[in-house]
């Protein structure tokens, strides 16, 4: 048969608590990380901020528009284009070259090993066993 007086207040507590929402600390939290991500990226020119999510092509494009001056340069404004190549703005060209590499080395170790199979061809034939043999459960 239906629920009591308390049974009814515990369960409109538990509907107002999950639709209050944020406390006052985690409104507080939300917005010092909505600011500090608001100016992760400033122009050391022109003081222009952009946000977090400005990638090196979004910050090039500043350089040259803003201060084509610098374009030659773009550290000058930001840190970040440091290492940021304007004829491979999202990198295809360095992560093939990069893939290159690793299967160039990935080839060289590979012949490295089979080289390593010569020498053991050469303890065998020295005389060398390949160790004992499996030994059968009945003694024969």
């Amino acid at each position: 048969m239906g629920g009591g007086n308390a049974q009814k207040s515990a369960a409109a507590r538990l509907k107002n608590l999950k639709s209050a929402g944020k406390t006052d600390e985690e409104r507080k939290a939300a917005s010092v990380k909505a600011s500090k991500d608001s100016v992760a990226y400033v122009c050391k020119m022109c003081r222009q901020t952009f946000m977090i999510n400005a990638r090196p092509p979004q910050l090039y494009l500043h350089v040259t528009t803003k201060h084509p001056a610098e374009t030659a340069t773009p550290i000058v404004c930001f840190d970040q284009l440091a290492d940021f190549d304007p004829e491979d703005p999202k990198g295809e060209k360095a992560a093939a070259a990069e893939a290159a590499a690793t299967k160039k080395a990935a080839a060289a170790k590979k012949k490295k090993a089979s080289a390593g199979g010569d020498m053991l061809d050469g303890l065998l034939d020295a005389g060398l066993s390949k160790g004992k043999g499996k030994k059968n459960k009945f003694g024969k």
